[in-house]
């Protein structure tokens, strides 16, 4: 199974009518956010998550479509820029635990310092993964230049989110939040400290709280998994009411506007832009430039710093061209341009 068939694939149905109802089972009815579950413990899952697809996975005839139109990635002129790709690798800020800091190591990889916590989101740090061509920026963060790291979040089990090499550097008992059905694969590893969550469901690690959400997306990472363990993302909030979300890797669709009106107040939305051509193939799990910006206004956020671009070529897009499309689509909807926080690899920015 290649990296493009687990990361990118999805039906070639455009954007429809929710047909489920208001109210699924998985949807809590109360905007109001659940009380912490406990660190660690032991839950019991359903076999499958097919149910929280927003959109049908790829048919037969998608799939042969697929393969009539050949390659997705871009052509020689699209990958030119390269070289003009923003890298600018430098230290992790030093903040204190009032302060709020993102740094960007590259596609979905942020160290985040929050609540006096040091976070990694869907660490990646190798310089391949299974099935796609080598990084084409350098990782922005060496790993001997973090910080201790606290805790890590997963978003869900696509090798460009869920990387083996990385994660065997991290002491085993580092604490690990991640999506229903994905804690057997760190226990394996003999991760000691692996909390699982649901969407809507949450725990706490020294005052941060750690809420896991819904995204359009799946998940898949052999031939005989699809769907068995769930995907989504995750909003942080320091003891001081400061919120960080993280999409993970996802669609455009109904869930941003329902994540907003659950955290309300979001300091700083991190959103994918990357890795969305060709539309009709990759609309329903991953977002373009404009839909990034309009997720952004559905959260409610007040920044909004992109992702999911510039590191892997994954789709077929010019490689620079998700950052000159967000920055117009930015612009266009009258937002301030000191709240995109458009960083290079290896970028960082503090929220005093």
């Amino acid at each position: 199974m290649t990296q493009q068939s687990e990361s990118t694939t999805t039906s070639p149905s455009t954007h429809e009518a929710d047909p489920r109802p208001a109210t699924p089972p998985f949807e809590p009815a109360s905007p109001s956010v659940a009380a912490p579950r406990p660190l660690g413990e032991r839950r019991v899952w359903p076999r499958s998550f097919h149910d929280r697809l927003t959109a049908p996975l790829p048919g037969l005839k998608a799939m042969a479509r697929f393969a009539r139109e050949g390659a997705v990635r871009p052509g020689k002129e699209g990958l030119a820029d390269i070289p003009r790709l923003p890298v600018a690798p430098a230290p992790v800020p030093r903040v204190d635990a009032t302060a709020l800091a993102v740094s960007w190591a590259g596609h979905a990889s942020w160290v985040v310092q929050i609540g006096g916590l040091t976070v990694l989101t869907d660490p990646v740090w190798s310089r391949r993964i299974l099935g796609t061509p080598a990084r084409i920026t350098p990782v922005g963060i060496p790993w001997g230049g973090l910080p201790r790291v606290d805790a890590v979040v997963i978003s869900h089990n696509h090798y460009d989110h869920l990387d083996a090499p990385t994660l065997r550097r991290l002491p085993r008992d580092t604490p690990v939040f991640v999506p229903a059905g994905l804690g057997c694969w760190f226990k394996r590893r003999r991760f000691t400290r692996v909390t699982e969550l649901d969407w809507w469901e949450a725990a706490e690690l020294d005052g941060v709280r750690f809420d896991f959400v819904p995204a359009h997306h799946w998940s898949k990472r052999t031939l005989t998994d699809t769907c068995r363990s769930l995907w989504g993302g995750w909003v942080l909030t320091a003891p001081d009411g400061r919120r960080v979300h993280f999409a993970g890797d996802t669609g455009y669709g109904h869930w941003f506007s329902r994540i907003g009106s659950r955290y309300p107040g979001i300091d700083l939305a991190l959103l994918p832009i990357g890795a969305y051509d060709p539309r009709w193939w990759l609309s329903d799990v991953h977002c373009d430039p404009e839909e990034a910006v309009r997720a952004a206004q559905d959260l409610g956020a007040r920044r909004m710093a992109p992702m999911h671009w510039g590191t892997f070529v994954l789709s077929a897009e010019p490689v620079l061209e998700p950052l000159t499309r967000v920055r117009a689509a930015w612009e266009k909807a009258g937002l301030p341009r000191e709240s995109l926080w458009d960083l290079p690899v290896g970028g960082s920015r503090v929220l005093e």
